[in-house]
């Protein structure tokens, strides 16, 4: 029992905290209501719990013999916070706008955990304290608990925007909320560059 109270008490500490993915929930959130943003939300932790069976089945034994694809990943993470900060700083901030916008969907979701550098780090980390002798039935527990811990954390930050929706609905503020997000994310990158 007290492993997996360990494994609950890592999941969600590397879950609820602020990263990427967390913030996208957050934004869609406010922009797009709950109910939407929930795609995001369940495409996010299937992305995220296949990650890290990934890395329990074999995959951190990959990136530990090439180097080099680690740093690869670690670029393309960089790069892709940065990317996803220009995209809200551009915002308009209008919720209604003309143009139909779609919320981040279950492959977004997904493609994001790939992407994100917080995930990767989460997953190496959690596979070598938990399961590093990469036994079957570990990993396996382990990625049923982080699911249910990294769903409800991720929908606590989409409800989060969705609560923040109703003081947002002016373009000015959706903006300033956005330029702060991203903001954060491109703080996130330049932490990896230097670390």
């Amino acid at each position: 029992m007290t492993l997996l109270l360990s494994m609950a008490a890592f999941a969600l500490a590397s879950s609820i905290s602020p990263g990427p993915v967390n913030l996208v929930a957050l934004s869609a959130g406010a922009r797009y209501g709950l109910r939407a943003s929930l795609w995001h939300v369940t495409g996010a932790t299937l992305g995220f719990t296949l990650l890290l069976l990934a890395m329990g089945l074999g995959l951190q034994q990959l990136l530990a013999q090439w180097p080099p694809l680690k740093t690869l990943l670690h670029g393309a993470g960089v790069a892709f916070l940065l990317y996803m900060a220009y995209g809200l700083a551009r915002d308009d901030g209008r919720l209604d706008s003309g143009k139909a916008q779609r919320a981040p969907g279950l492959l977004s979701g997904a493609a994001m955990q790939w992407l994100n550098p917080k995930a990767w780090l989460a997953s190496l980390a959690g596979i070598g304290a938990f399961a590093a002798n990469g036994e079957l039935s570990l990993v396996g527990q382990f990625a049923a608990l982080y699911f249910v811990i990294c769903y409800l954390s991720i929908a606590c930050w989409a409800y989060a925007g969705a609560f923040l929706r109703q003081y947002l609905e002016q373009p000015r503020r959706m903006r300033l909320f956005n330029r702060g997000l991203a903001l954060l994310l491109v703080a996130s990158a330049l932490y990896l560059l230097l670390w």
